[in-house]
């Protein structure tokens, strides 16, 4: 199988991460939950991944590292636990509905949004769509860092910028950037940063991050045991604590840290360099194509993740998926959970197929495709 769906998560993970898991389900115990050697054994390697985080993202202090289970719960953190009736967000029009759906929910209790445009390679016109969607009620800018179906990127750090200026918070979904495009928490501003562990930091499913700056605090959106303050019925107030009630997962967690370190071992440029290498040769290819139906101008760095979707003329995207999987390819097709990206493309009713290579994905690979797209057509 030649996997081309990584931006769903990656496939495969690397060797330290399979074997890490192994080793936590051998040896783990409850972390911070007992005295003994194991339990103790366990919070440390916790604490260790914490603190591999906090130097992968530039966090200060690694208390402000939250472990969830995924970006949409990371979200769901930050957007219920934020938002009061009357208050007022601006989102982009290439959301997830992992940003829309609570958004959609939050209406019936007076909660309002409004999408800002985005121009794809024109940063002047998405900060001044930003600035325009923004009202007296507005409280925060809660946006996508890239596109999951188009790979457009967003300039968060201008929009961080922005938000500040008007006294309003900034949340930013990291589920197609986090481990392609480098991240600074402090320096870049952010005061929420939601970040998937199973994607491009090459962690397990059922892994995610929250990271917090020190200014702004949620309501949390779980309580109980966390092993720390256990006399008192109220959820605890200190960081982590406060949002890790519960059990939490031990295996993936410790895997984690691997996959970061992975990242960090094969550097960031270096990954996004080979994904964008993959991308930009077969963009080339589909362009050369009649049939073939392409939205974006080139992925370029900068303006881009390496992501590529596209249509081929008069043919379902779904199908054009399951002829790939035929051949053995795998990508996805559909609306990727995403109907504002592909509303914003007049592609919502048709979806798009998406490609999205990884550090393991190699150019013979990308030339099958292309001679596999060549026999569909």
């Amino acid at each position: 199988m030649i996997y081309l769906d990584n931006s769903a998560t990656t496939f495969p993970k690397p060797e330290t991460v399979r074997r890490s898991l192994y080793e936590a389900v051998r040896s783990g115990a409850n972390p911070g939950r007992g005295g003994h050697p194991l339990s103790l054994k366990a919070s440390e390697s916790i604490f260790e991944t914490r603190k591999t985080a906090a130097a992968f993202f530039g966090v200060g202090n690694e208390t402000n590292v939250v472990f969830t289970l995924n970006c949409t719960m990371s979200l769901n953190i930050v957007i219920k636990g934020i938002l009061k009736e009357g208050d007022h967000v601006v989102v982009s029009s290439l959301e997830h509905n992992s940003v829309m759906r609570p958004l959609e929910k939050l209406k019936n209790k007076g909660v309002s949004y409004t999408e800002a445009k985005v121009f794809a390679g024109d940063n002047d016109k998405t900060v001044n769509s930003f600035r325009n969607a923004i009202n007296a009620k507005t409280r925060m800018i809660i946006c996508t860092h890239a596109s999951n179906v188009w790979g457009i990127r967003l300039p968060v750090e201008r929009l961080t910028a922005l938000a500040h200026e008007y006294g309003l918070l900034m949340a930013v979904d990291a589920a197609q950037s986090a481990g392609v495009v480098p991240i600074d928490f402090c320096n870049d501003g952010f005061d929420f940063l939601c970040v998937p562990g199973h994607k491009g930091l090459y962690g397990p499913m059922g892994t995610g991050l929250l990271i917090l700056s020190d200014n702004h605090m949620p309501d949390s959106l779980i309580e109980g045991g966390t092993g720390s303050g256990s006399v008192y019925y109220e959820q605890p107030s200190v960081l982590p604590d406060r949002f890790e009630s519960g059990t939490p997962n031990l295996y993936g967690i410790a895997a984690l840290k691997n996959g970061m370190n992975f990242v960090s071992k094969r550097n960031i440029e270096n990954i996004a360099k080979h994904e964008f290498r993959l991308v930009q040769h077969l963009y080339t290819e589909l362009s050369r194509m009649n049939n073939v139906l392409l939205y974006t101008p080139m992925p370029e760095p900068g303006h881009f993740v390496p992501i590529l979707s596209f249509n081929l003329k008069n043919k379902d995207s779904e199908m054009v998926a399951e002829r790939l999987s035929r051949y053995g390819i795998a990508v996805r097709a559909g609306l990727h959970c995403s109907p504002c990206a592909h509303r914003s493309f007049g592609t919502e009713k048709v979806g798009a197929v998406r490609v999205s290579p990884s550090v393991f994905t190699k150019s013979g690979d990308i030339d099958y495709f292309v001679y596999v797209i060549k026999k569909i057509t």
